[in-house]
């Protein structure tokens, strides 16, 4: 019987699976080589472990790799297995390891469920995450702390409470360091540390805090250890949680290591225990706050690309709406054209007799085409100026002249019929640097909808004055006026203020085209309204 061929997708499948069952196993190992380190280095100065690296393996190491109710099983029992091996093969006693073994487990699964409970997500990447993880690591030694310091006191005569110190310090000093490494050494982390320039700047930073912590804390004066800082602030800055870590971890070691193996001590005049637990409490008071800005730039970075992808994708529709409004504008002119040339030759008579009903239909039908054409290159103009199409050229303007000449034009509409238009001129060479084609066309805009809107008040006043090096237009009317609620949507396209339904024309663009027009000239545009005491549009432009 032949078997299949195995696809490489399926090898590879197979292989993580390998991998993956085969993980547990490679951390009870791991842990059993940290217990007999950690217990050896502590025997040696006859202390409690000042720092426990085995919970803190055993930790991250669980955290990282669990899938189900099963495998917490089966990785717990491993790691009780490698804790118990590990004391036994430092030659504890059966009691012995089976308190250690005991306790230290307390600790680990306290660990994990409260990680589990407060930090789910296991990211050091956000400042909540990063204060949750920490707060996590300091509670969990706690209980077994206790437990251990109450069982040497009765056995051995140990102090209690310096027994208990020690331990609680170490193990939570073990759990925040080395948990915290091995939760930033995550995927997204390891391909940044792969970049060229990335690998060498690590190396060399870590490189020389590696230095200068051996001869600080070895061969020199271990009160200088504030000294470090400005060092893992750089880290931080420049390699984020992840090398922020790694630096702990160097610091942590060589630190508690140096300052209870013969190294120069922190304080002077203290005995071994309290120099332990001096340097313990100098690594999480002084050093590892520093996981919170690093957390904290972490966290801004990720804003930073939520926020540059956000623009990215609004940078995108907003060029896809112009190429509609350029399109439906496009489609819209030639058939309109169309219909306002039939219309003409139908009012004018030119298609036959025509009765007075027909007259006032086919002027209706020429009326309401030339407003949808208006429309039309309203549309195009607004897809223009939205995609960097429109150019104006700046030249000296005669702002008082622009006002006069729309004033007149204004006068012709229809339903500035019955108000009186004015024109204000305070000061002289009111010359504006501005395009007075595109000018004109936002003065006749505010105009329009000074008579269309506020021409019940009976007058609309056109003015023009100085401000310092800007010369300033309004167009003023004495209509119902304005609550803050519309100012604040008055110059959003396709937004009438609840007018749709009234017998106004309109169409909701002719201000946000103006807005635009008038910000590519270098200007800015605004109104100053209140309900019931009319609207001033004004328009500031630099003066020439």
């Amino acid at each position: 019987m032949r078997s299949e061929p195995v696809s490489g997708r399926e090898a590879a499948q197979q292989t993580k699976a390998a991998h993956q069952s085969m993980a547990p196993v490679f951390t009870a190992i791991a842990v059993t080589a940290m217990v007999v380190i950690s217990i050896s280095f502590a025997r040696s100065v006859g202390l409690v472990a000042p720092l426990w690296g085995a919970g803190g393996l055993a930790v991250v190491l669980w955290l990282r790799t669990s899938r189900g109710r099963m495998y917490d099983f089966s990785v717990g029992g491993l790691l009780a297995v490698g804790m118990a091996v590990g004391n036994l093969l430092i030659g504890n006693s059966t009691a012995m390891t089976i308190i250690f073994t005991l306790t230290n487990m307390l600790e680990v699964v306290l660990a994990v469920a409260l990680v589990r409970r407060f930090a789910p997500k296991l990211s050091l990447s956000t400042v909540a995450g990063a204060t949750r993880y920490l707060i996590c690591a300091a509670v969990a030694p706690l209980p077994s702390a206790l437990i251990v310091s109450a069982v040497l006191w009765r056995i051995s005569g140990t102090d209690p409470v310096l027994s208990a110190q020690t331990w609680w310090f170490g193990h939570a000093l073990s759990i925040a360091v080395i948990g915290s490494f091995g939760l930033a050494l995550t995927h997204s982390a390891i391909v940044r540390l792969k970049r060229p320039t990335v690998a060498l700047e690590t190396v060399l930073l870590l490189g020389g805090l590696s230095v200068a912590a051996y001869f600080l804390f070895i061969h020199l004066d271990g009160r200088l250890a504030l000294l470090i800082l400005p060092l893992l602030l750089l880290i931080a800055v420049r390699i984020r949680t992840v090398g922020l870590t790694a630096a702990l971890l160097i610091v942590t070691v060589l630190m508690v290591g140096g300052s209870v193996k013969g190294g120069t001590a922190v304080v002077i005049g203290l005995e071994l225990p309290e120099r332990a637990m001096i340097a313990q409490l100098l690594v999480m008071l002084g050093y590892m706050p520093l996981v919170l800005v690093a957390a904290l730039l972490e966290e801004r970075d990720g804003l930073a690309r939520v926020a540059s992808l956000g623009r990215a994708r609004a940078e995108r529709a907003s060029a896809a709406k112009s190429r509609l409004l350029a399109n439906v504008a496009h489609e819209i002119k030639s058939p309109v054209g169309g219909i306002i040339g039939i219309g003409d030759l139908w009012r004018t008579g030119q298609l036959g007799p025509l009765t007075d009903t027909q007259i006032e239909m086919a002027e209706m039908l020429v009326k309401t085409a030339r407003q949808v054409e208006t429309l039309a290159y309203d549309l195009l103009d607004v897809a223009r100026t939205e995609s960097g199409d429109v150019k104006v050229e700046l030249r000296p303007t005669d702002v008082p002249g622009v006002l006069e000449d729309v004033k007149r034009a204004t006068a012709l509409r229809s339903e500035a019929q019955g108000v009186r238009l004015e024109l204000v001129v305070e000061g002289e060479e009111l010359i504006a640097l501005a395009d007075s084609q595109r000018l004109t066309q936002v003065v006749s805009n505010l105009a329009s909808n000074a008579v269309k809107y506020g021409g019940s008040g009976g007058v609309v006043t056109f003015k023009a004055s100085r401000l310092e090096d800007r010369i300033r237009l309004e167009i003023i009317d004495r209509g119902p006026g304005l609550s803050p609620d519309k100012q604040a949507q008055l110059f959003e396209p396709f937004n009438r203020l609840g007018l749709e339904r009234s017998g106004l024309e309109g169409h909701g663009i002719g201000l946000a085209l103006a807005k635009r027009l008038v910000e590519l000239q270098g200007g800015v545009i605004g109104v100053i309204s209140q309900s019931g005491e009319g609207a001033t549009f004004w328009v500031e432009l630099p003066a020439h």
